[in-house]
């Protein structure tokens, strides 16, 4: 059996385990949540320098520095698209679902509290504040703090340099070379670790909330994860079908970082592996470098939908019915707000929180959605993921630039590793019967 098989296999075993001590053993499921941050610490410390020496090479290798501008004016003009359809759902899905409905008010004033500061504080409050912030001052300081988009700007520039000078920078060019695939490797090696980080996760979740808090959020939960699904099934399956690919072998493809995302709640977790395994899957690397990062900043489709879901419910706890044109303007507002939110630990309810008090409307819905947020933000952030890896199959198929032999390949190779999964499972069940 080969060792992703085995890994995807110990990370489900983690997920039963840490639901299981998390529920049953709550006061050591408490204390796990520190094998999580360990296991995202050391994710964290392969982003920073796998996105800058992909993303260089992508672009300096190839010697395409003009054909980047018109990538990247189209992935914005998607993603944009996007997150618009991504807002609609979200919107329609409150009003269907209608979760604030007769929701039985109880906050703490500890969740009261946080609430207020997360209402007051400000990512950014202009598109002018948006733009000057993706200019780092020091990518030393940009690869310190995670800021994926002030390393995408940098390494844009740097791959621009490097064309200029040629030859000259061949040595510096190779030496990216060498460090990407040592940091591929890199990664292969932290991911062994994601069960461990996984169970962590999972139990220091189920012992805060513990099982009953399932039932007391169910509408809330199960509106906003039908929601999610809705949009995977109306907008990126449709988006596969118009390039001709299919979404299943994506999702078979990215299972590994979605179940990763998922349990971790974390995009990061999931970004590095995603990027190798959508190369392989017949995506240029120089798209892949482009998109992906700059999709956690412009493309967090689950996140956006979740905005305008917990906008629409925490008005509605309160009594308040939304005129189309109010909500109109508050989808505005958020799709604005909402650029630029990856990376920042419940920056997504930061952003209700602020947009509902610049509006003037209660925050207390924002408040009860704190009790649940670990739970939320593990369904929005693996959409987040899906989404941004089909953007790397729609623009390279809009760029003319999808390899379809290599994606057909890739698929047959997965084929071929289950069908043997199969045969040795069957085999194993046999000599087991006969004794």
């Amino acid at each position: 059996m080969k060792g992703k098989k085995r890994l995807t296999i110990y990370i489900f075993i983690a997920l039963v385990l840490g639901v299981a001590v998390g529920g049953f053993f709550p006061e050591i499921g408490a204390k796990t949540q520190f094998l999580a941050t360990v296991f995202l610490n050391m994710i964290k410390m392969i982003i920073a320098p796998l996105l800058f020496a992909t993303l260089v090479i992508g672009i300096a290798g190839h010697g395409d520095v003009k054909n980047i501008g018109k990538i990247g004016i189209k992935t914005i003009f998607y993603f944009e698209i996007i997150t618009t359809i991504a807002l609609f759902i979200g919107l329609v899905a409150g009003h269907i679902f209608q979760p604030g409905k007769g929701f039985i008010i109880d906050v703490s004033d500890v969740q009261l509290n946080m609430v207020k500061a997360m209402a007051e504080s400000h990512h950014h409050e202009t598109i002018s504040e948006m733009l000057t912030t993706m200019v780092p001052t020091s990518i030393i300081d940009a690869m310190a703090t995670g800021n994926l988009l002030q390393i995408v700007v940098f390494a844009l520039f740097f791959a621009i340099a490097i064309c200029a000078i040629k030859e000259k920078a061949k040595p510096f060019l190779d030496m990216l070379t060498s460090l990407s695939d040592i940091m591929f490797k890199f990664t292969e090696l932290v991911m062994w670790f994601a069960p461990v980080g996984i169970f962590g996760a999972i139990a220091s979740t189920v012992a805060h909330n513990g099982f009953q808090i399932l039932g007391n959020y169910a509408k809330v939960i199960f509106a906003l994860y039908a929601a999610l699904a809705i949009f995977v099934f109306c907008v990126l399956i449709i988006a596969c079908k118009i390039c001709k690919v299919p979404f299943k072998g994506i999702i078979s493809a990215i299972s590994g970082p979605a179940l990763l995302a998922f349990s971790t709640a974390s995009s990061e977790a999931a970004l590095p592996k995603a990027m190798e395994i959508m190369e392989k899957f017949g995506v240029p690397k120089n798209i892949v470098g482009f998109v992906m990062p700059t999709g956690y900043t412009f493309n967090l489709d689950g996140s956006t939908l979740y905005l305008a879901l917990g906008v629409l419910f925490s008005t509605q706890i309160v009594g308040i019915d939304l005129s189309l044109q109010q909500q109109i303007f508050i989808m505005i507002a958020l799709m604005l707000t909402s650029k630029g939110i990856a990376g920042i630990p419940r920056i997504s309810l930061v952003v209700m929180a602020g947009t509902l008090s610049s509006f003037g409307y209660p925050i207390i819905g924002v408040a009860i959605l704190l009790g649940i947020d670990q739970i939320l933000d593990m369904g929005r952030t693996t959409v987040n993921l899906i989404g941004n890896c089909v953007a790397t199959v729609v623009i390279a198929k809009w760029e003319n630039d999808f390899d379809y032999s290599k994606m057909q390949i890739f698929i047959n190779t997965e084929r071929k590793k289950k069908a043997l999964i199969k045969r040795f499972k069957a085999r194993k069940e046999q000599k087991l019967n006969k004794i």
